[in-house]
């Protein structure tokens, strides 16, 4: 049993060495419903966005018009990964003043923002390429999370240690960006592979741990949280498909 399991254990006694009293019990089993409720919120969000995300690349993979004003037009498409920025920047620093749907609509608007500018890569390869690579992705970032939900080993220290690694990790894929070296492309994208299977472990024990925390009632803020959760492993997700893709995705040429 884990380190944040052994504290989702009702008190088995008292000082005395009697039994956790009825209203303990009682207490502990809406405690651990709540946590339930909002861990399966977590995951449930993170889904719908995924779905979203890739339901409007698709589209827009299919649209001439809307390829073409996207990629031919450089305002407009840094302008969306600004928009996209900006959205997560809002998300974060208004937790405090914005409602849940308020937060729950900006997630939602994300993911089709996002979903707009991942839609090049319908573009650049296969379907049946991005398909498998789509199941790769999924299966190692549950089998990740199912790691980070149940390992007994805190993974805190892990987290500072990722956090170097992915500012490292972008500021080669900057420099790379006018070396254009073929080479130091796929080793930047192996160790992003590496940093976002990590990353998605340590996040998932990060949620589990704050929604044990914080959990103890479905409500508005409860609500946020899970919606921030899921945020987080959404961009676990998103990164690790992409840098898979470099690996397992068929260009269409």
């Amino acid at each position: 049993m884990d380190n944040y399991s052994r504290d989702y254990r009702a008190p088995r006694g008292n000082m005395d060495g009697g039994f956790a009293t009825t209203q303990q019990r009682t207490g502990y089993s809406a405690v651990s419903s709540a946590f339930a409720t909002l861990m399966q919120k977590v995951y449930l969000w993170m889904t719908l966005a995924l779905a979203v995300s890739g339901l409007t690349a698709y589209y827009v993979a299919g649209n001439e018009n809307l390829v073409y004003a996207i990629f031919t037009n450089r305002l407009l498409f840094w302008g969306l990964f600004i928009v996209e920025i900006g959205l997560v920047i809002w998300l974060s620093a208004a937790f405090n003043r914005i409602a849940f749907q308020t937060a729950a609509l900006l997630f939602l608007a994300y993911s089709v923002v996002n979903g707009v500018t991942l839609s090049f890569i319908f573009l650049a390869y296969t379907a049946a390429s991005i398909a498998t690579t789509f199941g790769v992705t999924a299966a190692t970032f549950a089998a990740m999370a199912l790691v980070g939900s149940v390992t007994k080993k805190d993974l805190t220290k892990l987290g500072g240690i990722f956090l170097m690694a992915l500012i490292g990790l972008i500021i080669a894929g900057l420099v790379n960006m006018f070396l254009r070296n073929s080479m130091l492309d796929m080793v930047i994208s192996g160790i992003g592979v590496l940093i976002f299977t990590g990353l998605t472990a340590y996040d998932a024990q990060k949620i589990k741990q704050l929604m044990w925390e914080h959990g103890t009632a479905v409500n508005g803020t409860t609500q946020k949280l899970a919606v921030l959760g899921a945020l987080t492993l959404y961009l676990d997700f998103i990164n690790l498909f992409l840098y898979l893709l470099r690996f397992l995705g068929k260009s269409r040429n």
